[in-house]
């Protein structure tokens, strides 16, 4: 890792791979619209292990742990440096080691608050706005959340590191809150955009950094248009299925009509077809112009990003993807 930089009064942000991608989208957007560049990589050590290694052609490819880097804003008004790190996994032990070691970087760096990322993930439907829980590690980072008007977690707990490091911190005389964006609990394997821009406007009123949210608002609605569709399918099999429930209720002899209904609407049909190699061949050459266009203009990144998370292949892409903020030589 890089020594000691001097920095400006800096904050830490810390992102992780979560429900929704709520987090790592916020952090993600805040690389891309402040062009930050990449700061240190941060060793996990032995908290990582690796579980599988990846075969092409026929031969094992070397092992390889997950990555964890900081990624640097330099605020031009001299007020507060911005430190985003992004993990591309959570260590599946060690998790409060990692987390101190962390701290001890971020000390050393003269961070001087921290704050994490999260989903919050109720019953809300897709279509409602998503609130912002929120919950700090002392009185006054509290007050200021209420400030924000946010709805404070009263009890409850918050899993894995973005709970953690805070813990980790606050030991340490080092404070801080964590933003939990809304998102529905039955929709936690999709992405939810509108949450991580929620989250992103109380942490941008809170800092006071400007940047534009408008293209993360417009993903948002395009998501919702598409799970509120997903949800009405649902909701309608659901209606469908106590119908049908009824029925065999008042018929002991069954109905077979009902019988065949449930197996026309099965789980089968929403299982996703093997792609032609055609569109697969159009979807990579679509990436691959984004990762073009993204590295003329790091702006782009985060439509890079969302074609990654419609494809399901951003694990594929992550390390390509996190180099485009590399410092240029």
């Amino acid at each position: 890792m890089a020594g000691p930089i001097k920095l400006n009064h800096p904050w830490l942000v810390a992102v992780w791979p979560g429900m929704g991608h709520v987090a790592l989208n916020a952090g993600v957007y805040l690389l891309a619209k402040l062009g930050m560049t990449e700061f240190a990589e941060f060793e996990g050590g032995d908290t990582f292990d690796i579980e599988a290694v990846e075969v092409k052609g026929g031969l094992v490819q070397p092992g390889r742990r997950p990555r964890s880097r900081f990624f640097l804003w330099t605020d031009p008004n001299r007020r507060h440096d911005l430190l985003v790190f992004v993990g591309e996994a959570q260590p599946p032990g060690g998790k409060y080691t990692f987390c101190r070691r962390l701290v001890g970087f971020a000390r050393e760096h003269g961070v001087e608050r921290v704050f994490t990322f999260a989903a919050m993930a109720t019953r809300m439907r897709p279509e409602a706005e998503s609130r912002v829980f929120g919950a700090a590690t002392d009185r006054p980072n509290l007050d200021e959340l209420r400030r924000l008007e946010l709805d404070i977690l009263e009890d409850g707990n918050i899993g894995g590191l973005n709970g953690v490091l805070l813990s980790a911190a606050a030991e340490v005389g080092l404070h801080g809150a964590c933003f939990l964006g809304e998102m529905p609990h039955i929709f936690a394997q999709f992405p939810f955009p509108k949450a991580s821009h929620a989250i992103l406007e109380a942490f941008t009123t809170l800092t006071g950094i400007d940047f534009d949210l408008d293209e993360l608002a417009e993903q948002a609605k395009l998501w919702d248009e598409q799970l509120g569709g997903v949800l009405a399918q649902i909701e309608e099999q659901a209606r469908g299925q106590q119908s049908d429930d009824d029925d065999d209720d008042e018929d002991e002899d069954g109905d077979e009509e009902g019988d065949d209904d449930d197996d026309d609407e099965g789980g089968e049909e929403a299982a996703a077809e093997p792609e032609p190699p055609k569109r697969r061949s159009t979807a990579r050459k679509r990436i691959e112009e984004l990762f073009e266009e993204a590295t003329r203009d790091r702006s782009k990144a985060f439509e890079l990003k969302q074609e990654l998370d419609r494809l399901s292949v951003f694990k594929e892409y992550e390390d390509r993807f996190l180099d485009l903020f590399k410092k240029a030589e």
